[in-house]
């Protein structure tokens, strides 16, 4: 947390810098990759250009799991396509504007010494995470019960 003193906003740590820049790099890294890879048309798939494997749930159960589509979403994302973002996965969409936000914000804060615009907020951050679990199963049972 950042504290104000009579001179301006605290500094963060050394320590706490390097956290925040390491986090940035985990949040742009598959941002990064993502603009490398082209969605596929059919809404899931595209972390096949990857080299791994098709996705297990689909081959035991015959239904998309609720990741399904996750790398695809980033990819249109990171285009600008939202709606077929959202389309590919609904929680993917979310998780990729969040980490497009995030990321630029962590690096920056990092680089300044101290926090830029504002320090994080745990009860936010605890509402993000929920929000974007529950986004991504509501999109999962809508495609399980075929809407």
């Amino acid at each position: 947390m950042t504290r104000t003193n009579d001179y301006g906003p605290e500094r963060l740590s050394a320590r706490l810098r390097l956290a925040l820049a390491a986090a940035a790099m985990c949040l742009l890294g598959p941002l990064t990759t993502a603009a490398c890879l082209q969605p596929n048309p059919a809404g899931l798939g595209t972390h096949r250009q990857l080299g791994l494997p098709p996705c297990t749930f689909i081959w035991l159960f015959d239904t998309r799991c609720p990741s399904c589509g996750m790398t695809t979403s980033w990819a249109h994302a990171v285009r600008g396509h939202w709606l077929r973002a959202a389309e590919s996965n609904a929680g993917g969409a979310v998780l990729a504007a969040a980490a497009m936000l995030a990321g630029p914000w962590l690096l920056i804060s990092a680089a300044r010494g101290a926090w830029w615009i504002g320090a994080p907020n745990d009860r936010a951050l605890a509402v993000c995470a929920v929000g974007v679990v529950a986004i991504t199963l509501i999109d999962w049972i809508c495609r399980l019960r075929g809407g």
